[in-house]
């Protein structure tokens, strides 16, 4: 017995040794040489940030060696100038999900890793930037670094986490506690389909109780902190966006909501404005089309918007593209998306009960919920 238990102990022994030595291999098979070289932006580059969605800066580097010559994954990492990235202000993952040498981060992003430089907003300043490669762990900051030089956007670097609209040419009057809120569609980005009054004022604000920070917009569509108020010259619906990342704003306005059914490829009726971001028809009469195949009752939506330069375009509005079905019963199902402007794509269909019927129809653009519409059958023709 005393045997066997010795034998047991030396072979436990060599199996936790080799083990001991695979583990100490695999993960000397995980180092990576730091990135020599970094090629864009140059050092010292200079930047002035756009506002545009789409705008970006493009970075490249040096490709890092692995020791187990497989893939090397890469982080992109910013800090204050003198900072030695040991706690990096931010960091971004390469395109490719870490494996590329290159990133394309966009100015909006850049603009945020700004004001954590310390970078106030419309001024201009710099930081430094290197790349972290790795294989998961045994992470290599870059053995160099660039400087890079940007004029930030006209953004707030403490964003309200909810905004009011409020005063006199506003659907909620002056009443700050009945002020309308605006829907959050991403970080830092508000919007709301509201009615204004022309000539009358109104503002933003960051709450609907006490004495909450005030917002304005000016001529140019920029965002500003303070008492300043806006107007309109037309009274209308509009959609208003802002956005405080960047400090702008759109406002846009909606001059028809139509109802558009497919088979036909006609609209049908108008919807008239009712309040907080809905439109309504009542009792519109629903009729299929007979086709070879069955009763085709798709149909979507259309909005007539006017900008600040009195250009009309269209918008579409409808159903997911994945989405092919008669109604599921959920209210997901209601859902409005951007559609496009063709007869057939992303429409919804009617309920078969709606054919021949008499129906209310609300298209719903209001901040408490998802974008969405409504059919309610309440007749017979």
């Amino acid at each position: 017995m005393k045997t066997s238990f010795v034998k047991i102990v030396l072979f436990a022994c060599v199996v936790f040794s080799f083990a001991g030595c695979k583990t100490e291999d695999t993960l000397k098979n995980l180092n990576v040489t730091a990135v020599q070289s970094l090629y864009e932006p140059v050092n010292n580059k200079s930047v002035v940030l756009q506002a545009s969605a789409t705008a970006s800066i493009y970075f490249e580097w040096e490709p890092a060696l692995s020791e187990d010559g497989s893939l090397t994954l890469y982080q992109v990492a910013f800090d204050k100038v003198g900072g030695d990235f040991s706690k990096p202000l931010y960091v971004a993952t390469a395109d490719g999900n870490g494996a590329n040498t290159h990133a394309t981060i966009t100015h909006k992003q850049i603009n945020k890793i700004a004001a954590l430089a310390g970078i106030a907003s419309s001024e201009t300043g710099k930081m430094i930037w290197t790349v972290i490669a790795s294989k998961g762990v045994n992470t290599k900051p870059g053995a160099v670094s660039n400087t890079l030089e940007v004029t930030r956007l006209a953004g707030f670097a403490d964003v309200p986490a909810s905004v009011y609209i409020s005063g006199e040419g506003s659907e909620a009057g002056t009443d700050l506690s009945k002020a309308s809120a605006m829907k959050s569609v991403s970080d830092g980005v508000f919007e709301i389909y509201t009615q204004l009054t022309a000539g009358k004022a109104y503002h933003f604000t960051d709450a609907n109780v006490g004495t909450p920070r005030t917002f304005y917009t000016d001529a140019k569509g920029t965002l500003l902190e303070g008492a300043t108020t806006c107007t309109v010259a037309t009274t209308g619906v509009y959609r208003i966006n802002l956005d405080f990342s960047i400090g702008a704003s759109t406002m846009t306005q909606i001059s028809k909501v139509e109802f558009y059914f497919c088979p036909l490829d006609q609209f049908q009726f108008a919807l008239d404005y009712v309040a907080n971001g809905v439109w309504t028809a009542k009792s519109k009469p629903i009729t299929f089309k007979q086709e070879s195949w069955g009763r085709d009752q798709r149909y979507k939506f259309r909005f007539t918007t006017v900008d600040s330069s009195g250009n009309q375009a269209y918008e579409w509005w409808g159903a997911p593209a994945s989405q092919d079905s008669a109604p599921s019963g959920g209210d997901s199902y209601y859902y409005l998306v951007p559609a496009d402007n063709s007869q057939w794509n992303d429409k919804f269909k009617f309920a078969s009960e709606m054919d021949g019927a008499l129906v209310d129809m609300s298209v719903i653009m209001s901040a408490g919920g998802p974008y969405t519409h409504s059919v309610t059958k309440v007749g017979v023709q």
